[in-house]
């Protein structure tokens, strides 16, 4: 092989495949077989062609790469709220894994609503992707006009058969919250939850585990965990349980809520009430806040929803799996001992 030699294209002039192989000092074709699947290729010459598409800022024609192949290198992703900050630690996570392999996620939002959802989907289907991610709530017969290979992303009502499951452990992490506070010593727990799929699982995770350990559980629920929605059910908790010395949110936004309440009855926490969100989201990082939270590592969701799909496109035989991420527990100035 003949030594890499520094190269340029002309001022102006978009780098080509055939540049790319000049500078990375290996063949054309190689550089083709690298774009299609990179993990055929030898450590060092895979190197040789990263840094030289780094330096000549090449960018593959999407429309020849289809061409030479079946494959778009492209991955559907379908939301039902793109200001869940969930779903930013989902793509980011995705992201992670595929933009290294050459592979693009082709993102696409729908309001909640089976037809809405499905119109989403076959926006991305007519677009031929190689594989699809959902992240909202599927339907057998949504999937059965799907055939590409299908991953579900997040706890949903109902999980079609013949889906892959990629989730949070939102079970353990209710419970993971509620001994928390039950190790520092309180035993007059609220529970602030909402109706949906994650809220539901971090309740009976939060139910079991104080009834494991003999304290009468108190639940405030809501249709919806916006800030709004933690208020308004941290009130209805307080009003009707004034002696509670903790709470758990469902989510961190709801817990914002919970401080509100508190701070209209002059409450501090967590002198007087320690409260615990869940996410581990930006508000919970605030250094105004502070908050103890879950972190539900929804970025290693989308780290495994990707690694699935892409076994998945090699063998679309696979038997569905299901997989839950475990939570962490992050500390922070918002609970203290039950003095």
């Amino acid at each position: 092989m003949k030594s890499p030699e520094t190269h340029t294209s002309p001022l102006g002039k978009r780098p080509t495949l055939y540049d790319v192989a000049s500078q990375a000092g290996v063949s054309p074709s190689l550089v083709s077989l690298y774009l299609r699947d990179p993990e055929r290729i030898s450590e060092k010459r895979r190197g040789a062609v990263q840094k030289a598409i780094s330096d000549l800022g090449y960018r593959p024609s999407r429309a020849a790469t289809t061409l030479a192949s079946s494959r778009t290198k492209s991955i559907g992703l379908v939301i039902d709220d793109y200001r869940n900050p969930w779903f930013v630690d989902l793509l980011r996570g995705m992201e992670s894994i595929l933009s290294d392999l050459g592979y693009q996620v082709m993102l696409a939002d729908s309001r909640p609503g089976e037809n809405r959802i499905k119109e989403a989907t076959d926006g991305l289907l007519a677009m031929h992707v190689d594989a699809l991610a959902l992240a909202a709530e599927p339907s057998d017969a949504m999937l059965s006009g799907i055939w590409v290979p299908t991953v579900v992303a997040g706890w949903r009502n109902g999980v079609p058969d013949g889906a892959d499951l990629i989730t949070n452990d939102d079970d353990g992490g209710g419970s993971l919250a509620a001994n928390h506070l039950l190790e520092l010593g309180h035993v007059r727990i609220g529970h602030l939850s909402g109706s949906d799929g994650a809220s539901a699982h971090r309740r009976v995770g939060f139910l079991r585990a104080v009834e494991t350990a003999g304290v009468e559980p108190v639940i405030s629920q809501s249709a919806g965990t916006s800030e709004e929605d933690g208020y308004q059910a941290a009130v209805r908790l307080l009003d009707s349980h004034p002696e509670t010395t903790a709470i758990f949110a469902a989510n961190d936004t709801m817990a914002v809520g919970a401080f509100a309440a508190l701070k209209a009855r002059g409450l501090s926490v967590p002198n007087d009430v320690s409260v615990i969100g869940y996410d581990n989201s930006p508000l919970a990082k605030s250094r105004y806040l502070d908050l103890t939270s879950i972190d539900n590592r929804s970025d290693l969701v989308g780290v495994a929803t990707a690694r699935r799909l892409l076994e998945r496109i090699e063998d679309p035989a696979l038997q569905p799996e299901q997989t839950l991420i475990e939570p962490a527990l992050v500390l922070r100035g918002t609970t203290s001992i039950r003095g």
